[in-house]
């Protein structure tokens, strides 16, 4: 992108991503390992409420979520639930952040990445560069924004090995009401 539709991009970008409130989606991830011929696909929901409440729900091919809440990681793998404090673990921290901010686009902290956009016919991507700890697990992040109404349409999470995983969202919704239950581990 030119300088001009950078910031246009991010103006954009950033705007949208004050207005989400919640935001509930389907996903479709697949992770690609150098070690394996064919990814490994899953499936589920994702529900977000700002400013860090996150819930991942897989559906397929396996039963699992893992909720963001309150400086806590509530695992449920098939019923066997667990709850994990890292209020006090920066990187974790770092790490919410990013997976949070990746989800609701606002993501462009020029301090904490190397950001480098890019448009094609249907996406506007913004590609980060972790500057801090977290990229000895996630070498890059891509985010792909959708063109139309300027939201996180996919993501690709790149890791140091060069595996990736790459989430594609399905039927977002923003701005609904969501269950104030949604974001604990009953």
């Amino acid at each position: 992108m030119s300088d001009s539709e950078a910031r246009e991009f991010r103006i954009q970008a950033e705007n949208k991503a004050k207005t989400i409130k919640t935001l509930s989606t389907g996903f479709v991830q697949q992770k690609h390992m150098t070690f394996l011929s064919l990814p490994i696909e899953t499936s589920g929901e994702m529900l977000f409420q700002a400013p860090d409440k996150l819930l991942w729900k897989y559906t397929k091919p396996y039963v699992y979520s893992i909720i963001f809440s309150d400086s806590k990681v509530h695992i449920n793998n098939e019923g066997n639930k667990s709850t994990i404090d890292v209020g006090n673990n920066k990187t974790f921290e770092k790490i919410n952040q990013l997976i949070v901010g990746s989800v609701s686009g606002d993501l462009f902290d020029d301090e904490a990445f190397t950001i480098t956009l890019f448009k094609s016919k249907d996406f506007n991507t913004a590609v980060l560069v972790p500057k801090s700890s977290i990229n000895q697990y996630i070498s890059q992040l891509e985010l792909y924004f959708s063109k139309s109404d300027h939201t996180v349409s996919e993501v690709k999470l790149i890791e140091p090995s060069g595996d990736y995983t790459y989430i594609r969202f399905q039927n977002k919704k923003t701005n609904i009401n969501l269950d104030p239950n949604t974001f604990k581990n009953n």
